[in-house]
Parts: C-alpha cells; sequence; structure tokens
C-alpha cells in the first residue's frame, strides 16, 4: 500500500512549488491536469538531481536560470509536420472553401510548442492561395520553444515521417519544395514566415489580443484541469469571429464545457467546431 503520509506531503509540495513559480515568475501550472504534473515533476527531479519536490523549489525559486529547464518538463514539447493528418485534410477539404470568403484572414495556433503545426498551417494556406492575404500569429508559454519556431530548423532524421503525413493531409507537392537541407537538418524558407507573429501568450493567465476566423489548439486542453479548459474555451470564443473555427486534439471535445452551447460540431471526427452564436 502506498505511504498516505507520504503522498498528502509531496502533494503539499507541489502545491506550493507551483503557487512559487506563479508569484515569483508569472507562469501559472495551478490548474493543469495534476496527474501530468507529477510525471513531469518526477522526470524533472530526476533531471535535477533532487530526492524532493522541496529541494526543487529551492533550487527554481532562487535561480531564475532553472525555470527555464524546468519549463521544457512541465510543457509538453511533443510535435510534428502535420500531425494527425486527417484535421489538415480536414481543413483543406471543409473549412478552405469559408476562409476563401474573408478578405484578409487571421489564425491562433495556441500552445504552438516548437512550431511544427504553425509550418504546416502556412504550408496548406499558401497551396490553397491564401497565405498573402492571412497573419498567423503562433504562441506559447516556453521561449525555448518559440525560438526553435522562428528559426525553423528541424532535425532532417524525421523527414519522410513528415512527408508521408504531408501527402496523406492532401499535399499537392514535395514537401522538400518548402525546406533546404544542410548538415543534417532541415531549414524552412523565409517566405512561408513573413506573416508570422511568434508572442509568449498563456491560456491560464493572459487574455484576447485579437478576433481571428480560425483557432487551432490541439493536444493542449488534456492537460489543463475542467476550470483552465473552461478558461481556455472562453478565450477562443470571444477571440473567434462570428462563424469562426476552433480546432482541437483527437483526444479533446467541448461537449462537458460550459461554453458547448456557443459552437456547432463541423467536423466531428477530426474536432472541428464552428461558432454558432454571438458571446
Amino acid at each position: 500500500m502506498p505511504d498516505r503520509k507520504k503522498i498528502q506531503i509531496e502533494e503539499i509540495e507541489q502545491r506550493l512549488l507551483l503557487d512559487g513559480i506563479f508569484h515569483r515568475y508569472q507562469y501559472d501550472f495551478r490548474n493543469y491536469a495534476q496527474a501530468s504534473i507529477k510525471r513531469s515533476l518526477d522526470f524533472a527531479m530526476e533531471a535535477f538531481g533532487c530526492k524532493t519536490i522541496s529541494q526543487l523549489q529551492d533550487r527554481v525559486l532562487r535561480d531564475p536560470t532553472e525555470v527555464t529547464v524546468l519549463l521544457d518538463y512541465l510543457t509538453i514539447q511533443v510535435s510534428a509536420f502535420f500531425r494527425d493528418p486527417r484535421y489538415f485534410l480536414s481543413l483543406r477539404k471543409e473549412v478552405v472553401p469559408f476562409l476563401r470568403t474573408y478578405p484578409f484572414l487571421k489564425i491562433w495556433i495556441a500552445g504552438c510548442s516548437t512550431g511544427e503545426e504553425v509550418y504546416s498551417t502556412a504550408i496548406m494556406l499558401y497551396e490553397e492561395g491564401l497565405l498573402e492575404r492571412s497573419l498567423i500569429y503562433a504562441t506559447d508559454i516556453n521561449s525555448k520553444a518559440l525560438r526553435t519556431a522562428e528559426q525553423g530548423i528541424y532535425d532532417s532524421s524525421r523527414v519522410q515521417e513528415f512527408k508521408e503525413n504531408y501527402h496523406k493531409a492532401g499535399g499537392k507537392h514535395d514537401l522538400s519544395q518548402y525546406y533546404t537541407e544542410r548538415y543534417g537538418s532541415i531549414v524552412f524558407n523565409k517566405d512561408l514566415k513573413r506573416n508570422f507573429v511568434f508572442a509568449d501568450h498563456s491560456l491560464a493567465t493572459d487574455s484576447v489580443f485579437s478576433e481571428m476566423h480560425l483557432v487551432s489548439c490541439r493536444n493542449v486542453l488534456i492537460y489543463f484541469n475542467n476550470e483552465l479548459q473552461n478558461r481556455a474555451i472562453e478565450l477562443f470564443l470571444h477571440s473567434l469571429c462570428y462563424r469562426g473555427f476552433l480546432g482541437l486534439g483527437s483526444k479533446e471535445a467541448l461537449r462537458f464545457l460550459s461554453q458547448a452551447d456557443y459552437f456547432e460540431e463541423f467536423v466531428q471526427k477530426d474536432r472541428i467546431y464552428r461558432k454558432k452564436l454571438p458571446c
């Protein structure tokens, strides 16, 4: 049987650490799913060489450089080009025809991680003739991940996987025309980035910053508790224009959230929703 007293102490330590990070650095993980946070902290303690969360807290609160390292554990940086290709295929076939009706497009990739989804979206828009009149906002709370996204440089070892995803997602050319390969890396063309805006933005603490036609926030809500999920969807709701589109991850849904009535399922199997009511 697990030691209940030990578990209680660890739960207290975890709350104190997350409170400390918020008050010291304004990163708010207090409403993230606690099981997910615990797993992340277990990995972090091993990497930091700490036996307790309290030891980790002492290091992180006293040395700002340490919190940057810890963020890599608390923010899950798992991504790929055209991840879940069917989602991008549905965007291309079902959503793009509606996006064509706008003279100018604003798109928000929330929780963009290291940027693979940003470039995937840009390539899709380019092939559909929409990139030149689009502005893509790419946001995350991890500054290191944002720098990677801005640079657009990725390990070439996964290129074959990326190419296969691209073609499954309805790609019209060869993915290689969008990047240059050198020294074991692929570097995406600067032309794709001309309409990107990278910015630090927290779904836990920050507010709406522009009106959007499409918001894509995939595989992020699964790491939030119900309260924070509702806050994030509230932000997207107020950010989206009337009849704007929201894309979520394959294991995420609006059904049990308080704002569900403001959306309709547009492509149910791929978790694409459309705003149906003014808020």
